[in-house]
């Protein structure tokens, strides 16, 4: 194919050898390339019309007859190959209102009817004319004015992947001087070296650009991790931090609580305390902090890794709704990525796997419940304990937080040894 086709899915062509119609995909911009808001009035450029993979979990409604972006995104469209598929956005597991939505597999697209001998038809998918411009338009209805980043300059890194043709449109749209690398994707350098997963890279980046901030996205788009002009790497703990502050200096966020889970560092805690708010804990994985967001009434919630949801704005993670929502506050604030994360100060901790035999309730572990309260008096509030077994492998995991790192080690490996002698394989 063509170098404007790198990384797109070629359709079967007709059975009468007529190529397939409407291909409409965009051309990943140029690695590296440095480009300015394209247009006066801080809009993205109109005419992409492929769906954005990067809007998953988010539903699209018909622009309104005054012009303003659609409101109300909530349905969760599966998307292309390498992505992750997310339940309905309803908490009770049913699809959520409105019947005219497309299923989760087919959101954006349009599928022919199978043929009669059962055989899936050549050629079934197809561009919805005009989506990925609606997705662009709403995330930057999120965000004040008409070109809310001018004079900031972001720094991205595409990852090779869903986010690749979008990237640089949105931030230049929104008046940044955007630059961006790793975004041509082939179909196989996704995620290879490069985006959340290589944080190495985009901090090289920004500071080869002379950037005030960079953006690490992942291959599907759905999580952003941050850097500061200086490569300093901020995770999704430390965006929460940023994002929660803000909100809850202009008084909107609703009962001054966030969602995190298990394994966000108790920095995070630590950090809000000062301006009353509070982090309520819950299991790994976005689908959990999602459900207890809706469950206990709170606006913003995520992961460490940088899956980050504020339900005024979509129900899943997306990376480029992070970072452009992360630049919104730089920008407005005046002050740098560092100075507003500086408030937040990670605790060290530290983790051992343990390799066991067989996962009975670690509540019944001979000596394990003795060993945990012993520690957690030593720590008081300065620390915590957190033990689980891995969901996919043999391994009990003893996770320590504390204030003096080879303290924690020695603690850790005091009850990592009762599980040893106990269920050690």
């Amino acid at each position: 194919p063509p170098p404007a086709a790198a990384g797109r899915k070629t359709r079967a062509p007709s059975g009468d050898g007529r190529p397939p119609a409407s291909d409409s995909t965009p051309p990943p911009a140029a690695a590296g390339r440095k480009t300015r808001a394209p247009s006066r009035d801080g809009r993205p450029p109109a005419g992409d019309s492929t769906p954005p993979p990067a809007a998953a979990g988010r539903k699209t409604r018909a622009p309104s007859g005054d012009g303003r972006p659609p409101a109300g995104a909530s349905t969760p469209p599966s998307a292309a190959a390498g992505r992750k598929t997310r339940a309905p956005s309803g908490g009770d597991g049913q699809p959520p209102a409105s019947a005219s939505t497309p299923p989760p597999a087919a959101a954006g697209r349009k599928t022919r009817a199978p043929s009669g001998d059962g055989r899936p038809p050549a050629g079934d998918v197809e561009d919805e004319p005009g989506l990925a411009d609606r997705y662009l338009a709403r995330v930057a209805a999120s965000l004040p004015g008409d070109r809310p980043l001018a004079g900031l300059r972001i720094a991205v890194d595409a990852a090779n992947g869903a986010g690749a043709p979008y990237a640089e449109r949105l931030f230049a749209g929104l008046g940044a001087d955007c630059s961006v690398t790793c975004d041509r994707p082939d179909g196989r350098n996704i995620n290879r070296d490069c985006g959340s997963t290589c944080t190495e890279r985009i901090a090289a980046f920004t500071r080869a650009t002379g950037s005030d901030l960079g953006v690490a996205l992942d291959g599907d788009a759905d999580r952003a991790l941050l850097c500061d002009r200086r490569g300093r790497i901020c995770d999704g703990d430390v965006l929460l931090y940023v994002w929660a502050s803000d909100l809850a200096a202009r008084g909107e966020l609703p009962g001054r609580r966030i969602v995190a889970t298990t394994m966000s560092n108790m920095g995070l805690e630590k950090a809000l305390e000062p301006a009353g708010v509070g982090v309520l804990r819950c299991g790994v994985g976005d689908r959990e902090v999602v459900e207890s967001m809706r469950r206990e009434g709170v606006r913003l919630g995520g992961e460490q890794s940088g899956h980050l949801v504020d339900l005024d704005l979509g129900t899943t993670g997306d990376g480029l709704l992070t970072a452009a929502s992360i630049a919104g506050i730089v920008a407005a604030s005046g002050r740098s990525l560092a100075d507003l994360a500086a408030g937040f100060r990670r605790f060290p901790q530290t983790l051992r796997n343990v390799r066991v035999r067989e996962k009975q309730p670690l509540e019944s572990v001979p000596g394990l419940s003795d060993a945990v309260a012993s520690v957690e008096r030593e720590l008081g509030t300065s620390g915590r304990v957190l033990l689980r077994y891995s969901g996919t492998e043999a391994l009990a995991r003893v996770m320590i937080e504390g204030p003096d790192q080879s303290r924690i080690e020695e603690l850790c490996a005091s009850i990592a040894s009762v599980l040893e002698a106990e269920l050690g394989a």
